[in-house]
C-alpha cells in the first residue's frame, strides 16, 4: 500500500467515525449524498462568482482561498461518505478513471 493510499485510508476512517459518532449512516443514503455534493460544488461556484478569474488574483485573496479550500473539503467529505455508503472505493475509483482520461485524451491532442 503507498503512502498516499494509506492517508486516504485515514481520511475514510475518520469520515466513517465521525457518522458513526453522530448515528448519522441512515441519513447519508446515496440520493441524499450525491444531493449534498452537488450543493457543496455550487457553493464552491458561488464562493468564485463574481472575483476576478484570474488564478493569481485568486490566489492572492487569502479569505477567497480560505472559504474555496472549505468548500474543496465539503466536496471531498460528501464524496468519501458517498464511497462509504456504496463501498466505493474513491481512492482507486479516481486512478482507473485516470486511466481512462490518459486514453481518452492523449497528449498534445487538440479537444474536438
Amino acid at each position: 500500500m503507498t503512502k498516499k493510499k494509506e492517508q486516504f485510508d485515514i481520511l475514510k476512517e475518520k469520515m466513517a467515525q465521525f457518522l458513526r459518532e453522530r448515528d448519522w449512516e441512515k441519513y447519508h443514503n446515496p440520493k441524499n449524498v450525491a444531493m449534498s455534493i452537488a450543493i457543496e460544488a455550487a457553493e464552491l461556484m458561488e464562493v468564485l462568482q463574481w472575483t476576478n478569474p484570474e488564478r493569481s488574483t485568486v490566489i492572492a485573496n487569502q479569505e477567497l482561498m480560505s472559504q474555496i479550500k472549505d468548500e474543496i473539503a465539503d466536496i471531498i467529505i460528501y464524496t468519501l461518505s458517498l464511497g462509504l455508503s456504496l463501498n466505493i472505493d474513491i481512492f482507486e475509483c479516481v486512478l482507473a478513471k485516470m486511466e481512462k482520461n490518459i486514453e481518452r485524451f492523449p497528449p498534445n491532442k487538440p479537444l474536438k
